[in-house]
C-alpha cells in the first residue's frame, strides 16, 4: 500500500522530531573559566571538579605516555572506574610506579606494550619512573566524570553538567583552592567562572 500521508503531516512530524533533538541538545549546560593565581606558572594542570553531582558515573579510557623522558600529559583526570593506558612510547625501559590513596602498583613499561590499570576508588595517584627518577606525573580520580584539566593559562571547560548547584574542589600540585567556592548550572546555559588559588606554604 501506497504511504498518501499528506505532505504537512510529514512535515509537523519532521519538525517535532528536530524540536526532540534540539531539546535534548541543549539540555544540561557547560561551566567554562580560569584559575588564578600570583604564581602564574603553575596555574596550567589544576583539576577542577564538581562535587555532589546526582547521577550514574560514565568511566573513561585514557592514556598516559612516556615519550622523552616524560610522562605526557603530565596531570591526567578520570572518574572512578576508568582505566589507564600506560605507554612507553621510547626505545628504552620504563617503569611506572604508581602510588596513592586510589591505588598503588609497580609494572614494566616495555617500548610498545600498553599496560592498563583500572582505578575504582577517587583519589591521587604519583606517578615516577623508578628508572628516570626525573620523570613524574599525576592522576585524579574523581567520583564522577565533571571534571577538566586547565592549560597552561589556567583556562578550563567542564561540559554536559546536568543543572544544579555545586561545591568546586581542585588539585593542584603546588596551589590549593582559597575558600569555599560554589557553582550553578541552568540548562542550556554556559556559567563563567573564576577560582582562585594560592601558594599552598601560605
Amino acid at each position: 500500500m501506497v504511504n498518501t500521508a499528506p505532505w504537512f503531516i510529514k512535515a509537523a512530524l519532521l519538525l517535532t522530531s528536530f524540536g526532540l533533538i534540539t531539546s535534548n541538545a541543549y539540555c544540561n549546560g557547560t561551566i567554562t573559566g580560569s584559575v588564578e593565581s600570583n604564581l602564574t606558572k603553575y596555574k596550567g594542570d589544576t583539576v577542577v571538579y564538581l562535587e555532589g553531582v546526582n547521577g550514574p558515573v560514565t568511566p573513561q579510557h585514557k592514556s598516559v605516555d612516556q615519550q622523552c623522558l616524560t610522562f605526557i600529559p603530565k596531570v591526567t583526570t578520570i572518574p572512578v572506574g576508568s582505566t589507564v593506558d600506560f605507554k612507553n612510547n621510547d626505545k628504552i625501559y620504563h617503569n611506572v610506579n604508581g602510588t596513592g590513596d586510589s591505588s598503588t602498583f609497580n609494572i614494566d613499561s616495555d617500548p610498545g606494550i600498553p599496560n592498563p590499570i583500572t582505578f575504582n576508588k577517587p583519589g591521587v595517584v604519583h606517578l615516577l619512573c623508578k628508572v628516570h627518577p626525573e620523570m613524574s606525573a599525576w592522576v585524579v580520580v574523581t567520583e564522577n566524570q565533571y571534571a577538566a584539566v586547565t592549560e597552561h593559562d589556567g583556562k578550563f571547560t567542564i561540559p554536559d553538567v546536568p543543572a544544579g548547584t555545586y561545591q568546586i574542589t581542585t588539585w593542584n600540585e603546588k596551589l590549593k583552592l582559597k575558600g569555599k567556592t560554589t557553582v550553578t548550572v541552568a540548562d542550556g546555559t554556559t556559567v563563567p567562572l573564576v577560582i582562585k588559588l594560592s601558594d599552598t606554604t601560605s
